[in-house]
């Protein structure tokens, strides 16, 4: 097995970091919009409101809300970033799709956050910047596997 097999998966545990973040903060957004417990622990000014964002009528996609679809997204590329799939190939351009495919997403939502909504939710920023993060993550470990 060459260096860079070895070195791939390692690299790929960055990824499944930011992945396992990424949930974590899209588990935390789903259960306060089932909940309603409305605990963000985030201030409400004219800016900053995550209230105002994730109850807005821009959080839900049909009957679907948002934080579930962040949610499902993060249990996907999770899966796609753990050291085992990182060493099926075929999964590659899945990943690298899947990344590119969130971090619009994200941009879209930000859109709508600063146009439509008028206020930023703090927690859905963490979302971005993890959609974000995870891109070059993929990006970044694919690229050493292709080097080796």
């Amino acid at each position: 097995m060459s260096t860079a097999a070895v070195r791939a998966p390692a690299r790929g545990v960055a990824s499944l970091v930011i992945a396992a973040l990424g949930l974590a903060i899209s588990t935390y957004l789903t259960v306060e919009h089932f909940t309603s417990s409305l605990t963000l622990a985030c201030p409400e000014s004219a800016a900053i409101n995550c209230q105002k964002v994730t109850t807005s009528s821009w959080s839900h996609v049909g009957p679907v809300p948002v934080a579930v679809l962040g949610l499902a997204y993060f249990v996907v590329m999770t899966a796609l970033c753990t050291p085992w799939a990182w060493r099926v190939p075929a999964l590659d351009l899945v990943r690298v799709a899947g990344a590119v495919l969130g971090v619009l997403v994200a941009l879209y939502l930000v859109w709508v956050e600063l146009f439509r909504v008028d206020a930023i939710c703090l927690w859905c920023t963490g979302v971005h910047v993890c959609t974000l993060l995870l891109l070059g993550a993929v990006l970044w470990t694919r690229g050493d596997q292709r080097a080796g």
